[in-house]
């Protein structure tokens, strides 16, 4: 069985547009795992759903892959970084968890 559940320390970073999203790229091994586990339970854009617990704010959501550097990209919400204090440039522990479908 693959293992789901992802822990790991990253970056906080901010797109670099008008729209102000966040993101933090997950690890290259993890995103790697993730992507050869759990590729073929993508959506459209090549989402993958998942659970997340920052802190104490815990949600879900869905990763993306980016093309360009091959990680995963988690989206970080506005009402998350708010609840946490997370701004751009902070590190901070996530623990991820891919939402398996038995449907």
């Amino acid at each position: 069985m693959s293992k789901t559940k992802y822990i790991f320390n990253a970056k906080v970073w901010l797109y670099p547009g008008m729209a102000g999203w966040h993101f933090i790229s997950l690890p290259p091994e993890q995103s790697a795992e993730i992507k050869e586990h759990f590729g073929l339970m993508r959506r459209g854009f090549g989402a993958i759903p998942v659970a997340v617990t920052i802190g104490k704010t815990r949600w879900r959501t869905s990763i993306f892959p980016d093309k360009k550097s091959g990680a995963y990209l988690l989206p970080l919400k506005g009402d998350v970084r708010k609840n946490e204090r997370i701004g751009a440039g902070d590190t901070v522990g996530v623990n991820l968890e891919v939402i398996i479908s038995t449907a």
